[in-house]
C-alpha cells in the first residue's frame, strides 16, 4: 500500500485525517440528528472529498516540493471516487446524485485553470494510485470512475437557488450537505469537536432560581420570561423594557439548544459574554470554554483579557471561530454575512438550520444591517432554523418587512412593560447650551448626549472650562486604548451605587446597553428611537422621585441631513410628536408614540425607508456565488471606516508600535500565538475613521508583511477629545 498524505504539518495521511472527519460526523449525528440533512450523502462526502489528494503533483508538494503548475486542485479530482452507480442502483434521482458531486467538488472554492483535457487526463492517471490505495471505512462505497456522465457533474456547473420550490429545496440540501461536510472538514483539520453539547443550560437557569429562593423563597420568573420559555418552540418577537430580565428570557427560550445571542455593540456584547461567562457570578460557570464564546473582530483581545480563565486560548479561539460551541454571543456581520451567499457561505447557513437565533436591540441597526438582517432571517426560516426578536422599542417597520419578506412569526399579545414611571421629560426649544446644564451641577451625575462628535467636543471645551476635570467626554473617535479606558470610567461613574458628581458628554455610543444610571440627561433631539434609548441611561431602573429628570433640545439639532446622522423626516416627525410630551412619561406612552412616528405608513418617503428597501433588493439582486467572500466582508462591514493609527499616537509610541510590527511580521505555526499578541497590543493604538475623512495624502502607510500594512493618519490627537481631522467640518457627520 502506498502511504498518501493528506497534511504535512503535523504528518497526517488520507485514511487518518478521514477517520478524524467519520469521528465528528458521528458526534454531529449523535447531538443534532434531527438536522434535514442526508445523512449518507453526507459520510460518502466525508469519505471522499480529500482522495483526490492521491495525484502525484499534490503528493510532491505535501512531501516538501514545490507546488507544479500542472497541479489540478484536489477537489475536482476527488469526483472520481464518487459511487454514483451504486447511487443509481439504490434508487436516488440525477438531481440528488449531482448534489453529492458538487458537495464533494466545491468543498474547497478554488478558480478554474485548468482545460477539460487536462482535468480529463489527471481523472485518469489517478486510477494507478486508486489500485495502490486501501482503506477499509469505504466498504462496498469503493468506487473509482474515470469518466463521470455529464448528466451527473460537470466541471464548471454549479447548483443554484432556482425560481421554483423543487429546485430550491435541492438547493437547500445541497447548502446542508456542502456546508455541514465543510463543517466537519475544518473541525477535523484543527482537532477539534465539530460540535460541543447543549446539556447544561436549563439546569444552569434552573439553579440561579434556586440562589434567588435562598433569599426570597418567592422568587420566580418574570411573566416575560416564562413566556418566552412557553414559546421555545416559536419564532417570535417580543418589546419589553429594561429590568424585565431580557437575558434570562432569552436563554430561556434557547433551552438546551443551539443558539446565537446577537447585539449591535461589541460594548455591550462583552457585558452579556461575562453575564453568562463569569466564573464567578456568570450564569454558566463551569466548562465555559465547552460551553459559551465570543465571536466580534476583537475576539482574540478579550479572551487574553479573560487569560486566568482560559486554560487554552489557541483552542478556545479555534472553537469560537469555527461556531463549534453551544451558545455563542456575537455582532450580526459575524453571522448574517451569509445573505449574499458568496463562495463558500454555506457552513453559517447550514449551522443556522439547527440553531437558535437571538437578536437584541433591533432598534439599534442602520438600514443595511436591518436589511440583511430582514433577508438573513427568510433564509434562516426556509433552512429550519428558530428566531427571537427581544427589543425594548419596536418600529412598525420591522414586523412589516419580516411580512413582506415571508417570515413568519408570533408576536407577543401585549408588550412587557410595567406601570412605573422612570421619567419626566421637558422639552426645551433652544439649541443645546452649556450655561443651561451648568444650572443643574449642584451634586448631579450628569449625562450630555449629543448629535455629533463636534457638538459633543465643543459642549465639553466649554463645561470643562467651568468644572475641570469633572467633565469627561467619550465618543466614537478615540483610540481602542483611550476608549476602553473612558468606557470603563463611564461605567463607574454611572453604576448606580456612584455617588459623587460628574458630567459626561457623549454621542450615541453610550445608547445601547450600557449599565449606566446617571440623575439628569441632557440631550439633542436625534429621533423618538434614539432618545427613548439615551433615556435609558438616566433613571435605569429608578422609580421617578423628582420633577423633571430629561431635558430634551429640539433646536439647532446636529447630523440631521442627507448623510448625516439623523433622517431629517423621521426627526421631524419626532419632533412633532414631543410636542404633545411634557412631565412624566410611562413606558406605554412611549411605545405609543414609538408606533407612530416608526409606523411603515409614516416612514413612506424617508431617507431611512427608502435605504432599508433598497438595500433588501441590492442584496436579493446578487446571483448566488456571483461575489467572493472578502468582497463580502467589505461590503457587510460597511467599511466606510478605516483602521487608522491618529500620527500624533504613531510618534509618541513609535518604539512599542514597531516592536509589534515587527512580531506581526513573524513567520511560522510556532509564532501564531506571538502574532496574535501583538496584533491585539497594536490595535490598541487603533481607531476606526469614517472614510471620508481619510483622505489621499491623509494617510501614510507602513508595510508589515507583503499582504499587510498600516494606516497613519495625518490629524490631531488628544486623550481628551479624540482625533480633530484637518477639514473639521466632516466631524459634523459623524458621532
Amino acid at each position: 500500500m502506498n502511504r498518501y498524505l493528506a497534511k504535512s504539518n503535523p504528518e497526517e495521511t488520507i485514511q487518518e485525517h478521514t477517520d478524524n472527519l467519520l469521528t465528528n460526523y458521528k458526534i454531529l449525528q449523535e447531538i443534532y440528528p434531527e438536522i434535514p440533512v442526508n445523512w449518507y450523502f453526507l459520510k460518502l462526502a466525508c469519505l471522499t472529498h480529500d482522495l483526490g489528494k492521491m495525484n502525484v503533483y499534490f503528493q510532491e508538494k505535501v512531501s516538501g516540493g514545490r507546488r507544479n503548475k500542472k497541479e489540478i486542485p484536489h477537489n475536482y479530482l476527488s469526483v472520481a471516487f464518487v459511487p454514483y452507480k451504486k447511487l443509481k442502483e439504490d434508487g436516488y434521482s440525477k438531481e440528488e446524485i449531482q448534489l453529492l458531486f458538487q458537495a464533494v467538488a466545491r468543498h474547497h472554492e478554488r478558480d478554474i485553470h485548468f482545460t477539460l483535457e487536462e482535468w480529463s487526463s489527471e481523472m485518469q492517471k489517478l486510477e494507478q494510485e486508486w489500485n495502490g490505495f486501501t482503506y477499509g471505512a469505504l466498504g462496498d462505497n469503493r468506487a473509482y470512475r474515470n469518466r463521470i456522465p455529464s448528466k451527473y457533474y460537470q466541471v464548471s456547473v454549479r447548483i443554484f437557488e432556482g425560481g421554483n420550490a423543487q429546485s430550491f429545496e435541492l438547493f437547500i440540501q445541497y447548502v446542508l450537505l456542502k456546508g455541514l461536510l465543510n463543517r466537519i472538514d475544518f473541525a477535523a483539520s484543527a482537532y477539534i469537536d465539530v460540535e460541543k453539547p447543549n446539556d447544561f443550560l436549563e439546569s444552569a437557569l434552573n439553579d440561579q432560581l434556586e440562589t434567588f429562593r435562598q433569599s426570597n423563597p418567592a422568587a420566580d420568573w418574570k411573566p416575560l420570561q416564562k413566556y418566552m420559555y412557553a414559546h421555545q418552540q416559536d419564532n417570535i418577537i417580543v418589546v419589553a423594557e429594561t429590568g424585565m430580565g431580557k437575558t434570562e428570557a432569552g436563554l430561556l427560550w434557547l433551552g438546551n439548544n443551539k443558539g446565537f445571542f446577537t447585539l449591535p455593540l461589541r460594548t455591550a456584547i462583552n457585558a452579556i459574554y461575562d453575564r453568562l461567562a463569569s466564573s464567578e457570578t456568570g450564569i454558566i460557570r463551569e466548562n465555559v470554554t465547552d460551553r459559551v464564546g465570543l465571536l466580534h473582530s476583537e475576539t482574540y483581545g478579550q479572551y487574553l483579557q479573560r487569560e486566568k480563565d482560559i486554560q487554552d486560548i489557541e483552542e478556545y479561539f479555534t472553537k469560537t471561530r469555527q461556531m463549534s460551541l453551544p451558545i455563542t454571543v456575537c455582532t450580526l456581520d459575524q453571522l448574517f454575512d451569509f445573505v449574499f451567499r458568496y463562495a463558500g457561505f454555506e457552513p453559517k447557513l447550514a449551522t443556522l438550520s439547527y440553531s437558535k437565533v437571538i437578536i437584541d436591540e433591533v432598534q439599534m441597526y442602520s438600514p443595511d444591517l436591518l436589511a440583511y438582517l430582514i433577508v438573513g432571517l427568510s433564509y434562516i426560516q426556509k433552512v429550519g432554523g428558530q428566531f427571537a426578536i427581544l427589543t425594548a422599542t419596536l418600529p412598525g417597520i420591522i414586523p412589516d418587512l419580516l411580512a413582506k419578506n415571508d417570515v413568519s412569526f408570533t408576536r407577543a399579545e401585549e408588550d412587557f412593560i410595567s406601570e412605573r414611571v422612570r421619567h419626566s421629560l421637558e422639552v426645551v426649544h433652544e439649541q443645546i447650551n452649556s450655561d443651561f446644564i451648568s444650572d443643574f451641577y449642584d451634586g448631579n451625575r450628569i449625562l450630555v448626549i449629543c448629535n455629533t462628535v463636534r457638538v459633543a467636543k465643543e459642549m465639553y471645551e466649554k463645561l470643562e472650562k467651568i468644572y475641570g476635570d469633572e467633565v469627561k467626554l467619550i465618543h466614537s473617535q478615540f483610540i481602542k486604548r483611550d476608549r476602553n479606558a473612558k468606557s470603563d470610567a463611564i461605567l463607574a461613574d454611572g453604576h448606580k451605587t456612584s455617588e459623587g458628581p460628574c458630567i459626561w458628554v457623549a454621542t450615541q455610543v453610550v445608547e445601547a446597553s450600557l449599565d449606566i444610571d446617571f440623575d439628569l440627561l441632557f440631550t439633542e433631539l436625534s429621533d423618538l428611537n434614539g432618545l427613548f434609548q439615551r433615556m435609558g441611561r438616566c433613571y435605569r431602573n429608578r422609580e421617578l422621585d423628582v420633577a423633571t429628570n430629561v431635558y430634551v433640545f429640539d433646536e439647532k439639532c446636529s447630523g440631521i441631513g442627507k448623510n448625516s446622522v439623523i433622517d431629517p423626516l423621521i426627526h421631524q416627525n419626532s419632533r412633532k410628536a414631543l410636542q404633545e410630551v411634557g412631565g412624566p412619561i410611562s413606558e406605554a406612552e412611549k411605545l405609543a408614540l414609538i408606533d407612530r412616528v416608526y409606523s411603515t405608513e409614516a416612514l413612506a418617503g424617508s431617507d431611512y425607508y427608502t435605504a432599508v428597501i433598497d438595500n433588501i433588493d441590492y442584496v436579493q439582486s446578487f446571483h448566488t456565488y456571483e461575489l467572493d467572500k472578502k468582497t463580502v466582508r467589505e461590503k457587510f462591514r460597511n467599511i466606510n471606516s478605516v483602521s487608522v493609527i491618529p500620527e500624533p499616537v504613531f510618534d509618541e509610541n513609535r518604539a512599542e508600535i514597531e516592536g509589534y510590527m515587527a512580531e506581526m511580521a513573524m513567520k511560522g505555526k510556532k509564532n501564531r500565538r506571538r502574532r496574535m499578541v501583538a496584533r491585539t497590543k497594536l490595535s490598541e493604538f487603533m481607531m476606526d475613521a469614517p472614510g471620508y475623512i481619510v483622505k489621499k495624502g491623509d494617510e501614510k502607510k507602513i508595510k508589515i508583511t507583503k499582504y499587510e500594512n498600516i494606516s497613519v493618519f495625518d490629524c490631531e490627537y488628544s486623550s481628551n477629545l479624540g482625533i480633530t481631522p484637518k477639514d473639521k467640518s466632516q466631524e459634523e457627520l459623524f458621532f
